[in-house]
């Protein structure tokens, strides 16, 4: 959620009997969610994570770059599938 969304006040919802909950309006604008959007849910210390699947893949590159502690100029996925390569010729030359 963006700051600006952070500062409001928090908005209280009801879970139906069928698990339902209604996404206040203000809500759906400030996220730009329309009839139809998808979002993934997940449970993160006890809470309920909604975000949509390009919020997820923004999330996940931010905590790679990071994480990432090796030299800026390389690429983390580089590196990744050079280790993979590496593992692979091991395991073929103990066969």
């Amino acid at each position: 959620m963006s700051d600006q969304a952070e500062d409001r006040e928090r908005s209280e919802v009801v879970v139906n009997r069928d698990g339902r909950i209604l996404i206040p309006a203000q809500v759906r604008r400030d996220l730009g969610l329309t009839a139809g959007s998808s979002l993934l849910l997940s449970v993160e210390d006890g809470r309920v994570v909604m975000e949509s699947r390009e919020q997820l893949v923004a999330r996940m590159r931010r905590d790679v770059a990071q994480a990432w502690q090796g030299d800026p100029q390389d690429s983390a996925a580089d590196e990744l599938i050079a280790d993979r390569r590496a593992e692979a010729a091991a395991e073929n030359s103990r066969s």
